[in-house]
């Protein structure tokens, strides 16, 4: 049985683009965990989530943050997990204050960071460090990718149809 996926948010205002993570996380039959921590407001609680993550049958951690987004670094600081942030849009900058605060992590803590609003790239990302252990989803990962490189032959298609009708 393959791994749980935890998903943090530091907001309840962020779950209308989380969405987007559980949605394919069910697409591809993957467990998880949806919570909301905050790396300022519950640090103590973000912090022992993390460190008994693995224990408690975790594989992957996705952080999804806006503003300071310190929530994936605190936690990658906490396990040896992998930890993907979804740095999120905000009014003021646009998420680049989330992109620039996800991505700069110090040596020996890294996080992988997917792009500003990113939450379906974050949960293929999940599924894809947990596939290295279970071939069950390697295989469903390999149908998703032929189902989009079909997709774009398909459109090419339908593009030289119209382009021969010129």
């Amino acid at each position: 049985m393959s791994k749980k996926v935890a998903v943090i948010m530091g907001s309840n205002s962020d779950f209308p683009v989380v969405k987007s993570t559980l949605k394919e996380l069910k697409k591809y039959n993957v467990e998880f965990e949806c919570r909301v921590m905050s790396a300022h407001r519950t640090p103590t609680e973000a912090a022992d989530f993390a460190a008994n993550a693995r224990d408690n049958g975790f594989g992957v951690i996705i952080c999804a943050a806006g503003m300071a987004a310190h929530l994936a670094g605190v936690v990658a600081g906490h396990t040896t997990l992998p930890v993907i942030g979804i740095p999120m849009k905000s009014k003021a900058l646009e998420g680049m204050d989330a992109l620039l605060a996800t991505v700069m992590m110090p040596p020996g803590v890294p996080v992988a960071t997917v792009g500003i609003d990113g939450a379906k790239n974050a949960a293929v990302l999940a599924v894809q460090i947990l596939a290295v252990s279970d071939e069950k989803l390697a295989e469903k990962l390999a149908e998703e990718k032929q189902k989009m490189a079909d997709g774009v032959r398909e459109k090419d298609a339908d593009l030289q149809a119209e382009i021969a009708q010129l």
